[in-house]
Formats: C-alpha cells, sequence, structure tokens
C-alpha cells in the first residue's frame, strides 16, 4: 500500500535522485520519518508543521522524446511526442514501476513540490513528472531551490518555495530536447541507411547539433597536423662556471634561421669568457585563483589527476549527493556573500587535513576573489564543510581535496614573486640567464601541491664580473605542428564557442569516443570522423557550423527568458533538417561508399596491438574468430608460416596502448571489465605471469 495510509491530503515532493530524496527527507523530518518500499521505490512520509510529506524521486530522465512510431530505420521523423522513458527504452523498464508509484502518489496529494536540481536538466525532469505523471501540475506546483544538500540550506529552501520560477528554464529544457532529437535521430538515420545501402549491413552512424562542431573541430586539428610542413630553426645555449656551480644561458634571440649564422657565433664565442653585463630585478603579482565552474574543474582535474571531464562530473555529483560540495553544474565563477563563508571554515577546521589552512584563512579578510562567469542559478562550486559520513573512494578524496584547496586560495592575499634576467655578454653575443622566486606566498600557500609554481635560484652575481665559459651547444629544432586536443583541451574549446551545456560538453566528448569518431588520450579523429565531417561539409554544412549551433542556443536563452516561442526554433530546426536530409538522399550511395571504407580502415587501426615480436615483419591484431566468435591475437604474417597467437578477455573493453612488455617485448593492452581496468601483456606465455598466482590472472 501506498503511504500515507489515512485518507489525508498530503505535500508530494518530486526529488531527481534517490540520494537527494534521503537527504531532503532527514533535512525536513521533525520527529518520525517513515521509510517504505514499493519495489524498488524507496518512499518517505513525515511530519513537519503539522502537515505530511511524502518524498519520492526520479532515477534521471522519466520520459524522453521520440516518434511516435519508434521505427529505428525511418526518416524524416518530425512529429515527436514524449514518452515514458521505459517504452523507448527497453533496458530502462525497471523505471515503470517508479512512474506507476508516482501516479499513484499524485492522486492523492493536494500540494506539488519540484525539488529537482534547479537547472535546465533538472527543470524538465521535475517538469515532465509533473505533467505527465501527476496530472498537469507543471504550472500549480511549488519549487524547492538550494545548492547544497545540507541541512540547513534544504530546511531553508523549503521554508522559502515560490510558485513556477523554473518554467521558463524547462520549456528551454523541452525544447533543447526536441530539437537535438530531431537533428540527432535524421542525421543519423540517413547516415546509416546510406551506409546500409552501400555495404548491405547496418551500423549506427551518429552525429548531431553539438556532435557535429565538436567532431570538425578535432578533424580540423587533424588536417592541420597532417599538412604541417616543419620550418628548421637552431637554438644556441652556454654553460658558464660560478664558484663551482655550472649556469645555463640561452641566447637571447631563441630562433637563429640560417645555420651559417649559428657557426660564425660558435667560432666567436670559442674560447671566450662571458662578462655580467647587466641584472635585471622585477617583482610582479599572482592574484589568487578564481572559484570553480564545472568546466573550470573538468580542466584542472585532467590536467592535475587526468581526469576525464566525464569523470569528475561523475565524482563531483557524488560529492554533491554526499553533502559536500554545491551543486556541481554551474557557469558561475563567484561566491556570494550570502554563503556562509565561515561556518564552511569552521566546519572544516575539524579535519585535520584542513585545520590550519582553515585557521588561516578564518584569521582574514573573508573577501573571496572572483571571476567573470555568472551563472543566475547556483555559485560557484564550494566545499559545505561537512564531513564525510562514509570513506570515500580515491578519486572522490582527491576531488574534495583539490575543491577545498581552491576554497582556501580564492580567500589568500595576492603572491609576490620576482623574476631575476641577468644578461652575460660572450664574444658581442649577448645570452640570459634566468631566475624566478617567490618573496609573498600569499594565496600559494594554500594550493601549492597543484599549482606546479617552482623557484629557480641562481647565485648571487654583480655586474662586471667574469663567468668561464665550459662548454657552448647549438642545436638544431623543427617548427611543431599544433597540438592536438585532449579532453580538456577540446571542452575548453567547446566553452570559447558557446556550443553545448556545462552539463552536456563532457558527455558528448564521451560519446564522440564511443562512437570511434576519437581514440587516444591526445585525440585523434578517425577515418570514420573525416568521412562524417566530409559528408556534412558537403550535403549539410549547417550541421557541423559553430554559427547553426550557437544560435540555437540563443533562441534557448530567450525561451529560458520567455522571449521567444518554442514552436519557432523547432520550426526552424525542421526546416534547416529537411533541406539536409533530401541534400544526402540524392547521393546515398557515395556517402556511404565513403562511410563504410572508413570504418573498415578505423576498425582495422584500432585492432592494431603493434609489431610482432616473433616474426619481426608482421602486425600482431585482435581478431574475432568466425567459428567460435571469440577473440584473440594473431599476426598479419600468418599465411607466411608465424604462429604467434594469445587468447583475450572475452567480456570487458580492449584499450590498445602502444607499448610492449619489458619481460617479452609482446604488446601491452588495458582491459576495462566492470569498471576495473586491467594491465594486460597479451603474451599468455610471459614470463613475468609465471609470477603471479592463478588465481590473480584467472580473468583471463
Amino acid at each position: 500500500m501506498i503511504p500515507p495510509q489515512d485518507s489525508s491530503p498530503y505535500t508530494l515532493v518530486i526529488c531527481e535522485k534517490p540520494d537527494a530524496a534521503e537527504r531532503i527527507a532527514d533535512a525536513l523530518s521533525e520527529k518520525e520519518l517513515n521509510i517504505t518500499k514499493i519495489g524498488n521505490v524507496k518512499l518517505f512520509t513525515l511530519k513537519r508543521s503539522d502537515k505530511t510529506f511524502v518524498i519520492c524521486s526520479a532515477i534521471g530522465h522519466l520520459y524522453t522524446v521520440s516518434d511516435p512510431l519508434q521505427k529505428r530505420y525511418v526518416y524524416p521523423v518530425f512529429d515527436v511526442e514524449w514518452f515514458p522513458i521505459h517504452t523507448v527504452d527497453r533496458k530502462r523498464r525497471y523505471l515503470s514501476q517508479r512512474i506507476g508509484v508516482i501516479k499513484k502518489l499524485a492522486e492523492k496529494a493536494d500540494i506539488f513540490i519540484n525539488a529537482c536540481d534547479f537547472d535546465l536538466e533538472g527543470e524538465t525532469i521535475g517538469y515532465n513528472i509533473l505533467k505527465y505523471a501527476c496530472g498537469e501540475k507543471q504550472t500549480d506546483a511549488l519549487r524547492a531551490k538550494f545548492s547544497t544538500l545540507t541541512k540547513t540550506e534544504l530546511q531553508e529552501a523549503f521554508r522559502t518555495t515560490v510558485r513556477g520560477p523554473g518554467l521558463g528554464l524547462a520549456k528551454a529544457g523541452r525544447t533543447r530536447h526536441i530539437v537535438d532529437f530531431i537533428f540527432g535521430v535524421n542525421l543519423s538515420r540517413v547516415l546509416s541507411e546510406s551506409y546500409h545501402v552501400f555495404n548491405k549491413g547496418y551500423r549506427v552512424i551518429t552525429i548531431g547539433r553539438v556532435q557535429g562542431p565538436t567532431l570538425s573541430y578535432a578533424v580540423s586539428r587533424e588536417v592541420d597536423i597532417r599538412t604541417f610542413v616543419p620550418t628548421p630553426f637552431w637554438s644556441l645555449h652556454v654553460e658558464l662556471d660560478k664558484d663551482g656551480v655550472t649556469l645555463v644561458a640561452e641566447y637571447e634571440t631563441k630562433r637563429i634561421l640560417q645555420l651559417s649564422q649559428v657557426r660564425k657565433m660558435e667560432e666567436d664565442c670559442r674560447g671566450k669568457d662571458g662578462v655580467v653585463t647587466k641584472i635585471t630585478r622585477s617583482v610582479f603579482k599572482q592574484s589568487s585563483l578564481t572559484p570553480f565552474n564545472i568546466g573550470d574543474l573538468q580542466k584542472e582535474a585532467y590536467r592535475v589527476f587526468g581526469y576525464a571531464p566525464s569523470q569528475t562530473l561523475r565524482i563531483a555529483e557524488r560529492l554533491y549527493l554526499n553533502a559536500l560540495i554545491s551543486y556541481p553544474r554551474t557557469s558561475s565563477q563567484k561566491l556570494p556573500s550570502s554563503i556562509d563563508y565561515r561556518k564552511i571554515l569552521t566546519g572544516l577546521q575539524l579535519n585535520r587535513a584542513y585545520s590550519r589552512d582553515a585557521d588561516e584563512v578564518l584569521n582574514g579578510k573573508l573577501v573571496p576573489n572572483q571571476g567573470d562567469k555568472t551563472d543566475t542559478a547556483h555559485p560557484a562550486i564550494y566545499p559545505t564543510g561537512e564531513l564525510p559520513k562514509r570513506a570515500l573512494s580515491s578519486t572522490e578524496n582527491r576531488l574534495h581535496d583539490l575543491i577545498v584547496r581552491r576554497f582556501f586560495a580564492v580567500f589568500g592575499e595576492v603572491a609576490l614573486r620576482e623574476r631575476i634576467s641577468t644578461t652575460v655578454d660572450i664574444g658581442g653575443y649577448l645570452f640570459k640567464i634566468l631566475g624566478r622566486r617567490t618573496l609573498k606566498d600569499g594565496w600559494l600557500k594554500f594550493y601549492s601541491k597543484y599549482t606546479g609554481v617552482e623557484d629557480k635560484s641562481i647565485p648571487d652575481l654583480v655586474e662586471g664580473e667574469m663567468l668561464p665559459l665550459l662548454v657552448l651547444l647549438s642545436e638544431e629544432k623543427f617548427d611543431q605542428p599544433p597540438p592536438k586536443y585532449n579532453q580538456s583541451s577540446l571542452l575548453e574549446k567547446m566553452e570559447q564557442e558557446e556550443i553545448g551545456t556545462k552539463a552536456t560538453r563532457a558527455d558528448i566528448i564521451k560519446t564522440l569516443y564511443d562512437r570511434r569518431y576519437f581514440s587516444g588520450r591526445s585525440i585523434t579523429a578517425t577515418e570514420i570522423a573525416f568521412s562524417v565531417v566530409e559528408a556534412m561539409e558537403n550535403y549539410s554544412p549547417s550541421i557541423i557550423s559553430t554559427d547553426t549551433t550557437r544560435r540555437i542556443e540563443e533562441h534557448l536563452e530567450k525561451i529560458e527568458q520567455t522571449q521567444m516561442d518554442e514552436a519557432d526554433v523547432i520550426q526552424e530546426a525542421v526546416d534547416q533538417m529537411l533541406e539536409s536530409l533530401i541534400a544526402i538522399k540524392k547521393v546515398e550511395k557515395e556517402v556511404g561508399a565513403n562511410i563504410a571504407q572508413a570504418v573498415i580502415t578505423t576498425l582495422r587501426e584500432q585492432r592494431r596491438l603493434g609489431s610482432c615480436p616473433l616474426c619481426k615483419t608482421g602486425i600482431l591484431s585482435i581478431i574475432r574468430s568466425k567459428k567460435t566468435g571469440k577473440r584473440f591475437v594473431g599476426c598479419s604474417s600468418y599465411s607466411d608460416g608465424c604462429r604467434a597467437s594469445a587468447p583475450l578477455p572475452q567480456r570487458g573493453t580492449i584499450t590498445i596502448t602502444h607499448k610492449v612488455c619489458s619481460t617479452c617485448g609482446w604488446p601491452i593492452a588495458y582491459v576495462r571489465f566492470r569498471r576495473r581496468p586491467w594491465r594486460l601483456c597479451v603474451n599468455i606465455n610471459c614470463e613475468s605471469k609465471k609470477k603471479v598466482k592463478k588465481d590473480k590472472v584467472s580473468y583471463l
């Protein structure tokens, strides 16, 4: 039976996730908290101010956009509707029961409160539940707004609920889902059908409104790298002696374009000592860092820990649900004065790792350094000061520590640093000795483990001092091509171009990896990526146009601000898509041929493990047996007599490393199964494995 069991009406609170529902229930309960379970759906019933509250939750989106026919090969699809997600995705059938429970609860409720995350996605989730499961209650419902799941803030949020503050946000969110469906589903189906027409097989080839320009950035960078023609230049440096200490000085012109000039300089300098002609000292200020928004946090976590943006977001969400940090999906770099800094710092004092730093910050002015970016819904990310109620994982600990120390740093004083530039004359040529040191730590003392700031000391020198020349070295170098994108720099590019949202950018990058458009930590655009971008450039250039995506983002903002109608934005997407589909349909065989060849090339490259250590001529690759369906390692020179072969784990994702085992010389791969990565030498007979107990390698 659905609680409460009496016939009196109650307030129904809708949350986005079960953990959030439990936090809210604990915060609001004044006396007894009744917890019941209907199947897998946990409900919380409590009394507050003589009013009964029933708190339940979704698990993310319970409703999704789809076409009424739901036929995966049919296009164009422009007439879309909202459906319970379990009717579209069979893997989510378990959500049917949750929707049923919410519908039953709604029958006796007289007040509805939307307590989902206050952002575009959270507002959309709550709006849809209130509309479809609760009987059109989306406009009547109250809204609880909060940025942390601490008891104090939750109590205040429910004390100050208001009606309909996020309706514009919800409309913008629903429109985004519809527009993205129209773009993504139609283009993906026409590309997949083109592949099918040529190859007589089926493979999902996806592209989307934000995927398109993101993919084009990586492809364009790959083209720049492949077509780059390096220009040679030379650098010159010397080693000088100062009372037994070797000093390195660089020629003031770092790029010497003519080898003849280098040779002349070497001749002119040889056998001559250096003379200190000038010593320049300059003191500069380093202002404290700004608070984290989600983009800054993702980039910093990638730099410091190597975490992919999607991984950082998942970890941050777990910390938020455990009430350890504020809401992470924010674009703000500001900490408003309404946040109780002193209370947070007092809480952090109780943690032995932070007590000394928290004391020092508390004794300061407590005026945070602010960034320029704002977010109307949430402030920047900050620690709550709460102590963990469970043991944190190593990744959670690291990210929490990063956020805490960044919070300390934004309150720190300006750091003072000194540059020391010493000019040395050798044979009429000027060389520079550079040093630097910290004069005042300021905020650096709080964030030192993550800054990478280092001092470079040099002995005290005086003008006119002679420094014997030890070594003079020239080095030929070449201009380097532009660097490949990594997940952090690509995320930054998306932010700069204003495509996607703070909540979706990381997932888009992950999707491009999942579709085999990207490979490697330093992003390499695969041949599939090239073929898809080429098709879009020729027949649907608007899809990979940053301007198109940015214009839609602007339209969505206007919907949020009630300055534009949703129907107009959707119709614009339909008109644009129809034109693209007609153009691709005319040349689908050509498009399909290009994509099919690209798929073959990409899969072949992504299965290549490296050179065969036995025959020295063949290539070891991942092969799937036509008879058994099992995957194994085999050599391309099998027909020439090479019998290099090895079994592989039959479950899990295999990642090529292009590294070899130090023991046997066979390739190294990573196998991920149930989120645990295994470092694997593919050679079953490797001597290193004989040192490991059988139970340790049972996964093979």
